[in-house]
């Protein structure tokens, strides 16, 4: 059986079904609530390593219980919901969300989510040296390599990379990049960013018109693959 534990918090009793059969036939360990009271309790009595949050919830929004989550639980939250519009993502994603995946999904692209995010937890808790495919960063030595060549970045380029690298396979938002890496006085300028993004690309796709590791979430962010 699979270590990693995860709670499903959704009123839909299908979906709930899907998702226990998809999960446990992928070995992890899986909790269900139908309320958002009930997952709340759930996940205070016993913390997962993994919550899976409906947005339509019958006793409360989920984004109200996504944010009374974050007061706490620290490890990934994948938000799974019907609406699809950038501002109900973007929302979920400020207010703490690990990633969106909406309604109806396949259950391999929510798997590869499921692994890209778990992964993202072991290996923050590990020594300061993360390999990302092609890309080795070092933050010691502050030293990012792709194919053993290191790269020459800007400090800021440095800082943007191993915060994309740092949350692989996460959206980040735009607000939430610029606030990282320049400030609260900065979450507005999204041209900005666009600029340092397209310079960022050049030095390490092969093709920055057609990336491969840094994606366009249209309208929400960034997703670095």
């Amino acid at each position: 059986m699979n270590k990693a534990e995860i709670l499903v918090i959704d009123d839909e009793a299908p979906i709930r079904k899907l998702l226990e059969i998809t999960l446990e036939s992928n070995d992890y360990k899986v909790w269900l609530a139908e309320t958002g009271k009930e997952g709340i309790l759930m996940a205070v009595n016993h913390p997962p390593e993994l919550i899976l949050l409906d947005i339509g919830l019958p006793d409360k929004s989920g984004h109200e219980i996504l944010k009374e989550l974050r007061t706490w639980y620290n490890k990934a939250i994948i938000i799974l919901s019907v609406l699809d519009s950038e501002e109900d993502i973007v929302k979920a994603l400020d207010n703490g969300a690990t990633d969106y995946l909406t309604k109806p999904f396949r259950s391999a692209e929510l798997l590869a989510r499921i692994r890209s995010v778990i992964r993202r937890n072991q290996l923050q808790n590990d020594c300061s040296i993360l390999t990302c495919g092609d890309l080795q960063i070092n933050f010691g030595a502050r030293i990012i390599k792709q194919n053993d060549a290191i790269l020459k970045l800007t400090s800021t380029e440095f800082n943007l990379l191993s915060l994309f690298m740092k949350n692989e396979g996460r959206v980040l938002t735009h607000q939430y990049v610029l606030k990282e890496i320049w400030g609260v006085a900065y979450q507005t300028e999204t041209q900005y960013l666009r600029v340092f993004v397209a310079t960022l690309r050049k030095k390490i796709e092969e093709n920055p018109n057609q990336p491969k590791h840094i994606i366009t979430e249209s309208g929400v962010g960034y997703r670095f693959i």
